[in-house]
């Protein structure tokens, strides 16, 4: 019997595929966060003075409006281009869309990695970086909804690994922006952010090393290549059983019997991209909301969160570095990696989209800590409370986010998990879009 016929999974020896599924995770991210957590140095070539009436410097400086610029551009073209990527893998080949993506993000963290030995116009660096920006995110878009079509097809475990190694990312660049505000030594600023930049050209390579090999390992060709094979197993079986009707031409009867041996499901084509949302609606609509929460108060809220310790200049100084991004992406990656321990609430269960829409309580809680030039009162200002929240917080982002990710695929048949995986990426940024507009609402009214 054909059923009968089919393979076993062959194991993952040394869990190397789970590694690579972890560092393509990390990858995916680690470039972006980098350029994200740059603010600092980004608002420092942009802030020079303009020449006073008498020719000398020294007056008012131009406001470029950096954070909001970088904010809206890498928001609108991560929405544009993953609903783009949604259609694209039905013509063009995902390794093909994988490798120009990492291709075109390691140029352009080169090019930026460049420009800081080059002395630049503030007008001419603005456009330049915002153009970067701009790129990067198309690029991360198509990078993104791609892997996440290959983690699908994948057991829901690499799924997890996957989403842990984004979170890394995130604890990887701002150790990176803490090491830069504890060493701010004036005559390196140009060799440290040199370095800080050639870290992601470093990891983006690594990234498409990794991704190269997967093909080569034997568990990931299992997975990789099993619709191919279900494809010319069904095909010989309707070969059999054609021969088998000829044989036995006087029994119809079995002949029929013979010719249901094979899974129905697996002779059908792809369904259609609006057929599979059906499917996963509800997946689709809870990561929206998981990263429209988060976006909304992350980090344009939590950055404005002063110490209660303002005399503690020591701890002034690494506060918001510490306290809003290592705490949030430690425990983000907490979140992420806790569904490999167990799984609750199941994809059944009422309780997931109500636990979902429970985070919206965090936006009012986070708005009541400590926030500089607030108009609201602040029961929450000790920094014990602040961090307790941002824990919560940051945690149940990781957990319910990477349970969505896991849980859609599980919805579908196999052959359809790549378009899972690129409509879950597109919800996944639309949901990151809808914060980030939200936030600016939510900016003026603290």
């Amino acid at each position: 019997m054909w059923n009968e016929k089919k393979q076993s999974p062959p194991a993952d020896r040394g869990q190397v595929v789970a590694i690579i599924i972890f560092v393509l995770g990390l990858g995916t991210l680690l470039p972006w966060n980098f350029f994200m957590t740059a603010s600092q140095y980004f608002n420092g070539r942009l802030t020079v003075p303009t020449n006073s009436s008498n020719g000398t410097s020294g007056g008012p400086t131009k406001d470029y409006n950096y954070d909001s610029w970088m904010a809206l551009l890498s928001q609108l073209p991560l929405l544009l281009f993953s609903l783009l990527n949604s259609f694209l893998y039905q013509w063009v080949r995902e390794r093909l869309r994988v490798a120009f993506s990492l291709i075109g993000i390691f140029l352009l963290f080169s090019l930026t990695a460049a420009l800081v030995q080059v002395q630049m116009l503030p007008d001419t660096f603005f456009s330049v970086t915002m153009a970067t920006i701009w790129f990067i995110n198309m690029f991360s878009a198509v990078l993104q909804g791609s892997l996440f079509g290959v983690v699908g097809l994948f057991p829901p475990r690499y799924s997890t690994l996957f989403m842990s190694g984004q979170g890394l990312a995130g604890i990887f660049a701002a150790l990176a922006m803490l090491i830069s505000i504890l060493s701010n030594r004036k005559e390196n600023n140009t060799s440290e952010a040199l370095g800080y930049f050639i870290t992601p050209c470093v990891a983006t390579l690594g990234t498409l090393l990794c991704y190269l090999l997967l093909p080569h390992l034997e568990f990931a060709r299992f997975y990789l290549n099993r619709s191919q094979t279900d494809q010319v197993e069904t095909s010989q079986e309707l070969l059999s059983t054609t021969d088998k009707k000829v044989s036995n031409n006087n029994d119809k009867e079995l002949e029929a019997n013979g010719t249901f041996v094979r899974d129905p499901e697996e002779s059908q084509e792809r369904l259609s991209v609006l057929a599979v949302f059906k499917k996963i609606w509800l997946m689709a609509a809870c990561v929206t909301c998981v990263f429209a929460v988060t976006l909304s108060v992350f980090p344009v809220i939590t950055v404005r969160v002063q110490t209660v310790y303002k005399e503690n200049t020591s701890w002034d100084k690494v506060f918001s570095c510490v306290c809003c991004f290592i705490v949030f992406n430690a425990m983000d990656l907490a979140g992420r990696s806790a569904p490999s321990l167990g799984q609750w609430p199941s994809k059944e269960s009422l309780l997931f989209p109500a636990a979902v829409l429970s985070r919206l309580l965090f936006i009012p809680l986070l708005m009541l800590c400590n926030v500089s030039d607030s108009s609201f009162p602040r029961p929450f200002r000790h920094d014990c409370a602040f961090v307790s929240i941002m824990a919560l917080f940051s945690f149940s982002n990781g957990y319910l986010a990477s349970l969505c990710m896991a849980y859609a695929p599980q919805l579908v048949r196999h052959k359809d998990c790549e378009t899972v995986g690129t409509l879950m990426t597109f919800f996944l940024v639309l949901g990151l879009a809808v914060g980030a507009s939200f936030s600016f609402l939510l900016g003026q009214l603290v």
